[in-house]
């Protein structure tokens, strides 16, 4: 009687290891096939070659497994699944790359005192997105003289989606805004499957104001949102710092950019959390688009705002374009901004 238990019992698990080897095998079925793509060495055709036929080994062994109980098969794949993950975690990111023009420079921070020397603060001039003036330069800013902190949202498809940028202002009415952004190669476009496939390696940018909205603004017509971020001057000296930090690292240890992991809103979290310890971890980290709400549940705008009108005064698209080579361009793009004050010409 305990045996014709047993065998029953036996039936059932040996059936559930099917499927959870069914499963993984496909899994890694399509996983490999795209690592391979994106990462095998070669020209388009020869990485598709390479991807194809991971794609079929992957499938005979399924067929080996499944119809004859091969033992050998169930040896084998693992085995190769090994390589695999050998040659993917051996895979180095890299600052030597053909690279393209508003990435070919990475932003590094020097300390003396209050103040900080960034290195390669981008100020490209912006025609069209492929007709601009290349100017890297390197400016000096006075910490102590640090007034404010905003966050600026930049939309270009989903509602769900957005790139987030930090702005700081200074007391002199200047701005630099950091942005994490991928570090593209010439030839390259984003992708957000390349981004899960170490296509990008991460790039700390610091610019102008005027250069890093402008090109979302009037160059790709994106739709920006500018909300003034309530923290204290040692909470904004200290995320300030944290830019530098990252950008001084990614200067010293290159690193690939990740479209869940290590990402433009990911990283900027991960910084805030070392200034106000105890955030809440939430899916609206990575849905981008929807951080407004997430500030808006911290406490982190500026009080007595709702999130409707903070959304609907931060709107600075039209702003941007109508302001576009104006001088006080910082000021224009922030007129009517809620829980702003009237900003210094500078």
């Amino acid at each position: 009687m305990t045996g014709q238990q047993e065998r029953p019992r036996f039936h059932l698990l040996g059936a559930i290891l099917r499927v959870v080897s069914t499963l993984a095998i496909l899994g890694f079925a399509a996983w490999g096939a795209v690592a391979l793509f994106y990462q095998a060495s070669g020209p388009s055709p020869v990485r598709l070659a390479a991807a194809a036929l991971w794609v079929v080994v992957s499938l005979a062994v399924l067929i080996a497994y499944l119809r004859w109980r091969s033992r050998l098969a169930a040896l084998i794949y693992p085995v190769m699944i090994a390589a695999l993950l050998f040659w993917w975690g051996a895979i180095p990111a890299s600052n030597n790359r053909d690279w393209a023009d508003e990435v070919g420079q990475m932003t590094a921070g020097v300390v003396n005192g209050p103040e900080v020397t960034l290195a390669n603060v981008r100020n490209f001039d912006w025609r069209t997105s492929t007709d601009y003036t290349v100017r890297w330069e390197n400016r000096t800013y006075d910490l102590d003289k640090l007034a404010t902190v905003d966050l600026l949202l930049s939309y270009w498809s989903s509602p769900a989606i957005a790139h987030t940028l930090i702005s700081f202002g200074f007391e002199d009415g200047s701005f630099v805004t950091f942005s994490v952004e991928i570090r593209k190669e010439r030839h390259e476009s984003f992708s957000e499957i390349g981004g899960f496939f170490k296509e990008f390696e991460t790039s700390v940018i610091a610019a102008d104001e005027r250069d890093i909205v402008k090109v979302r603004t009037n160059i790709r017509k994106e739709d920006v949102y500018l909300y003034r971020i309530n923290m204290k001057k040692p909470a904004m000296r200290s995320l300030f710092m944290a830019y530098v930090d990252e950008a001084n690292g990614l200067v010293e240890t290159p690193r690939f950019y990740s479209t869940i992991t290590s990402n433009c809103t990911t990283i900027v979290f991960a910084m805030v959390s070392r200034i106000v310890p105890g955030l809440p971890i939430d899916y609206r980290l990575l849905f981008s688009g929807y951080l407004p709400a997430y500030i808006v549940d911290v406490n982190g705008f500026m009080p007595g705002l709702t999130l409707e009108q903070l959304r609907a005064g931060g709107a600075i698209s039209a702003r941007a374009q109508a302001a576009d080579t104006a001088p006080d361009f910082s000021r224009r793009i922030r007129d009517d901004v809620p829980g702003i004050a009237p900003l210094t010409q500078p």
